[in-house]
């Protein structure tokens, strides 16, 4: 079935439209970044809630009418998306929160949210018979490029900080993709991404500048909607970088209001590490400005978001607000987190869960209310941070009254 749904582009910025082809990354007129538009009167028509239903594919695939691609991938086995939505009552109660919901996108591919950006960037360059595609990134969206080029048949060419977690580089090599490791930060593997694309003409994946990547991001929102029967919590805690997940959030929120699907917007939660917060301060001072990123949290270290303006869009549009957290505040989250839902996220990820805890000593959030989570990675892609505050017992002697003793004092 052929894209009959997309109408074409919009400038977040100054609203100038643009057409579907040829494909443009950014605004012609301003620079900044695009909007992909819909005709939702006409699915409204010929889709629904019931046609959804009845739908048996399990990946972000189901939710093809709200892509921005003509044709889904001719083998979707490799299931990106159809993550689980995890109860996390224990954590509620610990909270003193009526209900925490965590949006699980650990149980990727390759182990992130990342891989539904990827997914429909990839079928998006076959359409334009693009066989190369470039990302610049902190090591989990290179991470997913080299995982789903591998399945898809195409080639990843990779450009990320020579700093990135050993766990995300080994992912990237063993994939087969080309890893370029940039001595620098990953504003200057974005820079450098953008100088290779206009050389080469490479399919560029890079997170902010891509409007694709934001219609593939949004469908965590689409699923967490209807896995809670498109009965919205009243606050979405997402961990902000470049700003490109949280747009996407919005995104499908927005999509499902057009459509009539469901009756209100969450708030949405920007979650930033104090280190790396230009988002946040932007929500008060009303500008967006670079700061000196510095925090463990490698994948929402960023110095300037290439998709901030649709992070405070997201966070406005939905009478939301921003948290700063600590990477002391992240670490014992993640732990937290762990604990009480068995989900062991990246300290990134985990910085969603270092949110609702703050914001609820903050009074952002009362008792009576719910929140959702989104966890966007695992913390195997990060052992060695996730580890900081973890000491392993040493080895004990083989005998029942070592063990003993260790009991005695440890159970």
């Amino acid at each position: 079935m052929s894209r009959n749904y997309l109408l074409e582009y919009e400038c977040i910025a100054c609203n100038t439209l643009v057409p579907v082809r040829p494909f443009l990354y950014a605004c012609p007129a301003c620079g900044s970044n695009l909007d992909a538009k819909y005709d939702y009167e006409k699915l409204k028509t010929e889709w629904s809630k019931e046609k959804l239903a009845g739908d048996p594919e399990k990946s972000i695939w189901r939710y093809f009418p709200l892509l921005p691609v003509g044709f889904k991938p001719a083998d979707t086995s490799l299931q990106v998306g159809g993550t689980p939505l995890v109860s996390g009552s224990k954590f509620a109660k610990k909270l003193d929160l009526r209900q925490i919901f965590l949006k699980d996108d650990t149980r990727n591919p390759s182990g992130s949210l990342k891989d539904r950006a990827t997914e429909v960037s990839i079928q998006h360059a076959e359409e334009q018979n693009l066989n190369i595609l470039l990302a610049a990134s902190t090591g989990n969206a290179a991470a997913s490029l080299a995982c789903l080029a591998a399945y898809h048949g195409k080639q990843a060419v990779i450009l990320a900080p020579a700093s990135a977690p050993p766990a995300k580089l080994i992912q990237i090599i063993q994939y087969g993709a080309k890893l370029y490791p940039v001595d620098g930060n990953y504003d200057d593997a974005f820079e450098l991404s953008l100088e290779i694309e206009k050389k080469y003409g490479w399919y560029l994946r890079s997170t902010g500048i891509n409007p694709v990547l934001s219609e593939g991001k949004k469908t965590a929102a689409l699923e967490l909607a209807e896995q809670l029967n498109w009965n919205l919590p009243d606050q979405v805690f997402v961990p902000v970088g470049d700003g490109c997940i949280i747009g996407g959030i919005y995104k499908g929120f927005y999509d499902l209001y057009q459509l009539g699907w469901i009756t209100k917007l969450p708030k949405l939660v920007a979650v930033q590490a104090e280190g790396s917060n230009a988002v946040v301060k932007a929500l008060t001072s009303d500008h967006l400005t670079a700061v000196e990123a510095s925090t463990a949290a490698d994948s929402i270290s960023v110095n300037y978001p290439r998709d901030g303006e649709k992070a405070l869009r997201a966070v406005k549009k939905t009478g939301g607000y921003g948290i700063s957290v600590s990477d002391e505040e992240i670490f014992e989250a993640q732990h937290i987190l762990a604990q009480t839902t068995g989900i062991f996220a990246e300290p990134a990820a985990a910085a969603a869960a270092a949110g609702v805890i703050k914001a609820r000593c903050g009074g952002l959030v009362n008792s009576k209310e719910s929140a959702a989570l989104i966890i966007t990675g695992s913390g195997l892609k990060d052992i060695k941070t996730g580890g900081k505050f973890i000491t392993i017992p040493p080895a004990g002697s083989r005998d029942l009254k070592a063990f003993s003793l260790y009991w005695n004092k440890n159970g």
